[in-house]
């Protein structure tokens, strides 16, 4: 039977792990290869780095990060921010990265996804999404430059686009519930969920483990992200993955 995964997330900015409210108001959370190896012995599934600022500031991740990240992992490393070729994208790989997260280069050149699924396979590419809803007109719209350039992209259908070129997974950032801690967007999700034949890790509003069963049980998520609240000692993977356990949802345990 497949586990549903416990993914925690590191927003690296200047090689510090740093977690906001809604892509702002950022405060510095640890180091992140401490942190990653932290949370490996807790329970996580997979870790993903993404690189905040590399797309704004016009550059490459941060290699040296994840090729030292990687040496200390068992469990799968996604690293996203500043994929903007594929050539990015191999690098990211050949410094130890499992998967690659594409965000904003994507929008701008959807055949990216193709020509990098072709290349390394749709295991490796993750196509990452940050959504805002627009009330007035019941959507989510796409967002990108770490969410201060709004694209005009209806993100339901983006992510429908995104499985059909090439991409192995969906990461569903909600920009509205990022950090907020009041729950995943479950409607956003479970639109999304309905549309594309690939998993979908839910991203932006964990407040708690219920908020997690909810991603899985109502959202029709397959992976759920998790940062501020596990940063800061809200709780742990071992905490949120019990809650699981009681609510029937499989999960990977650890001895």
């Amino acid at each position: 039977m497949l586990t549903q995964r416990i993914i925690a997330c590191l927003d690296v900015k200047d090689g510090r792990v740093v977690k906001g409210t809604r892509f702002v108001n950022l405060r510095d959370a640890g180091d992140p290869v401490a942190l990653a190896s932290l949370y490996e012995a807790q329970g996580a599934d997979e870790i993903v780095y993404l690189d905040i600022s590399a797309t704004d500031e016009g550059r490459r991740t941060l290699l040296d990060l994840v090729s030292r990240t990687a040496e200390r992992l068992f469990i799968p490393l996604t690293v996203g921010g500043g994929m903007r070729s594929v050539d990015d994208i191999a690098s990211a790989l050949r410094a130890g990265a499992d998967k690659t997260a594409v965000n904003s280069a994507a929008v701008r050149r959807p055949e990216l996804l193709s020509e990098a699924s072709e290349r390394f396979g749709s295991q490796c590419v993750v196509a990452s999404i940050d959504a805002r809803r627009q009330v007035a007109s019941d959507r989510w719209e796409v967002y990108v430059n770490g969410g201060r350039e709004a694209t005009g992209l209806d993100a339901v259908e983006w992510a429908a686009r995104c499985a059909d070129l090439g991409a192995g997974e969906i990461l569903l950032t909600s920009i509205d519930r990022d950090g907020a801690r009041s729950g995943y967007d479950i409607e956003l999700l479970s639109r999304v969920a309905a549309v594309v034949n690939v998993p979908l890790v839910a991203s932006g509003g964990a407040g708690s483990a219920r908020d997690v069963v909810d991603a899985f049980a109502r959202g029709g998520a397959d992976a759920a992200l998790l940062a501020g609240i596990l940063h800061d000692g809200t709780t742990d993977i071992l905490s949120v993955k019990g809650a699981l356990e009681a609510a029937n949802i499989v999960v990977r345990r650890v001895a």
